[in-house]
């Protein structure tokens, strides 16, 4: 840590608003330093914080944000501004169970206003912030929103810049452009911001001119008009960025998002402009490390490499594939053996695996960018026509196409295939991530199919089931390694469970990969003489009925196990189901996550202290197994 002489002695109660560019700069150099450092130990957001260091520093250097406000969009890119804000002791301890977290935490410091884990939201907030200071008379509070351009086509910032435009608020967008969501950024807006920035006039002399143009008279005659009319013209074609002129957003830019003398200059500026501004800044991702320079993609978060010389050190999740993995594979088997089957994501090519389906079929994969809204409606349309189109977006991505899901997708009951990759815990994201919810948020909804593969083997049916179903069907896998369970194959039909194992004294009812840890949990109770069934539940929605009724006739206990929320998951809906058909519910114990946001932490770690590993599974069934014995011998 000594080697870190500046960042060592920050204090976080003090600005840096009379630093001197000179020591920002060797502070830069000691953040990237830093960066590189933790990522010889474990997989972290790397190339998407290198980009942003000069950015970060220009922006603490002119503003005081231990009173203005600042929101990051995505979050991910917050590093610098941790390590600069009182953290830099403890970031070795980032994405650790029980350390800092990768995304801004308010629990950890006052200079993290929101939890931001998804992308697009920081205009609202921001917006919002400066709202409610204004009505507070807190008005002198500066309010910034730093967002990128992969994350700035997202419906939800033209809405914000559409409210803003017309508050009229002194609202700060700073848009950091460095050609690049995870992937490439796609889209008609990226084409626009590319034009912006090869744009030959520069800020600096547009200005000039301008002014110059401001000064023309405008009267009140046809001709005057006229020239009025040619004034602005000349100014939008000098100026560029008239797209967010119309939002009523003064556009000033590009400029060098890695000139720190540069940025201040134009910080100062922007800081005392009146309303709504959007500052173009122009980065580079992976910033300041060659490797990740030439390639942002794989160092978005690259796995641990030996700090000496930047080599990749692979780090094992297990000896077999993810599942998503499998499903990549199950989606290009599909898409050879069908014409109809498409498949679109939302900016996550690289997260879901995708690059081999996009490279082979070009004419039927959609990036939508960080749109899932539009994804799922799209989707829709092209269902309508005949297509089978598959939208394979991340859990807790999905939820934000929510309406859609109803209102474009369900309430037509139209054949979308949506595959729900980091369905359950995501590991060190944390809370922001974790896919935990989408059992709860579609299983109200009418006409939907809801599946959960148990191992390998059975991804690929699921899919081919679900491309031939004629109603929509969601299809959840976690992030994690999946295992291949030897069993007599038995066919995917609706709402039919499988039972992989019989037993004399209760049943394990398990939902997706939860199946592993119900049959490890199954052989460490039959090493105490206590004899399970454990049923691959496979189907969420519809239940299969028939066989829940029969365990409940016969067994002494019955657990579920599901790797999301309790409330309104899984074990909610079985609940349900016994009481509708009148079943012994005494003897039903539901395991999931429980009322609350579940802290970052490896996958297993969060299993165990959740109870959902194969030892607090059987102790669940260990009491249960007491409780019964208890009860007979009570004569009850």
């Amino acid at each position: 840590m000594a080697m870190h002489e500046m960042l060592s002695k920050l204090d976080p109660a003090k600005s840096l608003q009379s630093t001197s560019v000179e020591d920002l700069e060797k502070l830069g150099s000691e953040i990237r330093d830093v960066l590189c450092n933790l990522l010889a130990t474990r997989t972290a957001h790397f190339a998407s914080n290198l980009g942003v260091v000069e950015l970060c520093l220009a922006l603490h250097s002119v503003f005081d944000f231990r009173k203005d406000r600042l929101i990051w969009d995505t979050g991910h890119q917050i590093y610098p501004h941790k390590l600069i804000t009182g953290r830099y002791a403890e970031f070795k301890t980032i994405r650790e169970r029980g350390g800092l977290m990768g995304y801004p935490n308010p629990h950890e410091s006052d200079y993290d206003l929101f939890m931001t884990g998804h992308a697009g939201c920081s205009v609202s907030t921001a917006l919002g912030l400066k709202s409610g200071d204004d009505l507070m008379d807190q008005g002198n509070r500066k309010s910034i929103a730093v967002i990128g351009d992969g994350a700035f086509p997202s419906g939800i910032v033209f809405e914000a810049m559409n409210n803003a435009g017309e508050l009229n608020k002194d609202l700060i967008v700073v848009l950091n452009d460095n050609k690049m969501s995870i992937c490439p950024r796609v889209g008609a807006l990226a084409n626009y911001l590319d034009r912006l920035r090869t744009n030959p006039f520069y800020t600096g002399f547009k200005s000039e001119v301008v002014k110059v143009l401001n000064k023309l008279p405008v009267f009140g005659d046809p001709t005057e008009r006229l020239l009025a009319q040619i004034k602005e013209g000349v100014k939008a074609g000098m100026v560029g960025g008239m797209l967010f002129e119309e939002f009523g957003f003064r556009y000033i830019g590009p400029i060098d998002g890695h000139d720190i003398r540069l940025m201040r200059k134009y910080l100062e500026m922007v800081r005392d402009q009146k309303g709504p501004t959007l500052l173009h800044v122009v980065t580079e991702k992976g910033r300041g490390y060659k490797p990740a320079e030439e390639n942002p993609v794989y160092f978005h978060t690259p796995p641990a490499f030996e700090d000496e010389d930047g080599s990749p050190r692979v780090l094992s999740i297990g000896e077999k594939p993810a599942f998503t993995n499998y499903a990549r594979d199950a989606i290009a088997n599909q898409m050879r053996r069908d014409s109809k089957v498409t498949i679109m994501t939302a900016a996550m090519c690289q997260g879901n695996k995708l690059e081999p389906v996009r490279d082979e079929f070009p004419d039927r994969f959609f990036d939508v960018g960080i749109c899932e809204s539009h994804a799922v409606a799209f989707a829709a349309g092209q269902a309508k026509v005949g297509l089978r189109p598959i939208v394979a977006i991340y859990s807790t991505f999905m939820q934000r196409s929510y309406d859609q899901i109803f209102q474009e997708v369900a309430l037509q009951n139209l054949p979308v295939t949506m595959m729900l990759d980091r369905a359950g815990l995501t590991g060190p994201d944390g809370p922001t991530h974790h896919g935990v919810f989408d059992i709860g948020y579609m299983r109200v909804f009418p006409n939907i199919v809801m599946m959960a593969p148990g191992d390998s083997t059975e991804v690929e049916p699921m899919l081919e089931f679900s491309l031939k179903y004629p109603g929509p069907c969601s299809i959840r896998y976690p992030k994690t390694s999946a295992l291949a369970f030897e069993r007599p194959a038995q066919k995917i039909e609706l709402g039919k469970s499988e039972v992989v194992r019989r037993g004399t004294d209760g049943a394990i009812v398990a939902i997706g990969a939860m199946l592993q840890q119900a049959l490890a949990a199954a052989d460490l109770l039959a090493s105490e003489g206590i004899s399970v069934t454990v049923v691959n539940a496979r189907f969420i929605k519809p239940l299969d009925v028939e066989l829940l009724g029969q365990l409940f006739e016969e067994s002494r206990f019955i657990v579920t196990v599901e790797e999301g929320a309790l409330m309104g998951g899984f074990g909610s809906a079985v609940l349900e189901a016994a009481c509708h058909h009148g079943w012994d519910t005494r003897i039903l114990r539901t395991l999931g996550l429980p009322d609350r946001f579940i802290e970052h932490g490896e996958r297993g770690e969060l299993l165990h202290e959740l109870g959902l590993d194969p030892q607090g599974i059987a102790h669940t069934c260990r009491e249960l197994a007491q409780n019964f014995a208890g009860s007979q011998a009570a004569g009850v």
